[in-house]
């Protein structure tokens, strides 16, 4: 039997973490896949990392594991950072661009954003068919040669998704720490026991309060955008 957890932004929410690593082995999973985002937002980043480490088998890097280790003259990020360890700095600079696995004759893709970076986002929601279709092409950063993905598994846009076009399946896992579609945390499941793939949704509720309340103990900033984040789904920089 092969089942694979597809988890993502993980946004330094330890709580929601292991609200759904506890349901993954709970249903005796033991593949796990993370798509990038594990710190930022969120107040613990380096306990998250911690655990993805211990749980994940393979980890690919999102757009805030890669800002986040070089800006300087921002007090927001800069709050993330000073508690952030060298080993942890280490571990989201050693984080490759994708994962590609075969299932069933299928090529999967796993990336963050897109296959040209991590921080191209693209919705279906507000993008036009042929950007998701790009969705499907390689780059130079997949460096996959002629064969094109059958599906492709991203995160980023913190929202679940599943859309089938003729030449694949396009699936967004949504986000472990910080939904924005609802509150409870989501992942997925890719399902290759029989012969055709199917993908699965899951979502997990968890301790808001008690992330919250953590949250506000060590000082967070953006104390505020985070708690509308949590409690409401609602987008820090959605316009008002």
């Amino acid at each position: 039997m092969t089942k694979i957890a597809l988890i993502s932004d993980i946004h330094g929410n330890q709580t929601a973490l292991e609200a759904v690593l506890e349901d993954i082995h709970t249903r005796g999973i033991e593949r796990i896949f993370c798509l990038g985002d594990l710190v930022g937002k969120g107040p613990r980043g380096s306990e998250c990392i911690e655990l993805i480490q211990k749980h994940c088998e393979k980890v690919i890097r999102g757009n805030w594991d890669v800002f986040i280790r070089d800006e300087t003259d921002n007090e927001f990020i800069n709050w993330f950072q000073e508690r952030l360890s060298e080993d942890d700095n280490e571990y989201l600079a050693s984080l490759p661009f994708h994962i590609d696995v075969e299932l069933n004759g299928q090529l999967v893709r796993c990336i963050h954003a897109s296959p040209r970076s991590v921080f191209e986002r693209i919705a279906p929601e507000y993008h036009p068919e042929e950007t998701c279709l790009s969705m499907f092409e390689n780059s130079k950063e997949t460096s996959s040669g002629v064969r094109k993905p059958d599906m492709v598994f991203y995160g980023d846009i913190h929202t679940t998704l599943l859309k089938t076009y003729e030449i694949g399946t396009l699936c967004n896992v949504g986000s472990v720490g910080n939904s924005l579609d609802l509150t409870s945390a989501s992942y997925a499941i890719l399902d290759g026991s029989y012969a055709t793939n199917s993908v699965q949704f899951v979502r997990v509720p968890y301790d808001r309060e008690a992330e919250l309340k953590m949250a506000k103990e060590l000082g967070l900033a953006g104390y505020e955008q985070y708690y509308g984040e949590i409690m409401f789904a609602k987008y820090r920089g959605a316009k008002k």
